[in-house]
């Protein structure tokens, strides 16, 4: 099985304040969905009040990173089929387009 991650940019999900509630809930729903059909890895959104960093080998800690925020939600399926269902699901539940992409085979992770 394949490892997917599912995800959205902060900038694409645009909503009204009343419907903020409404969204929370309705994502949290596909994630339970996600949890109950067993194919639930993790999920969650990036922290944006937390600046990221860039760590070098060395141990040096520089702030020039590339761009990455939003929602994310990681699952493990047979086949892009499901992974592309789910990821209308959670696109569904967000009111915003997802990303999907498969994590590369890593016989070590």
């Amino acid at each position: 099985m394949a490892k997917y991650l599912i995800s959205f940019p902060s900038a694409t999900m645009v909503l009204a304040p009343e419907d903020f509630e409404a969204v929370v809930e309705s994502s949290h729903a596909a994630m339970r969905e996600a949890k109950d059909a067993g194919v639930y890895v993790f999920g969650g959104g990036i922290d944006e009040s937390v600046p990221p960093v860039l760590v070098h080998a060395d141990g040096t800690i520089t702030h020039e990173t590339s761009h990455l925020d939003g929602g994310f939600l990681v699952i493990e399926v047979p086949f892009r089929e499901e992974a592309e269902r789910w990821a209308a699901r959670v696109a569904q539940g967000c009111r915003t387009p997802q990303e999907l992409r498969v994590f590369g085979f890593d016989p070590e992770s």
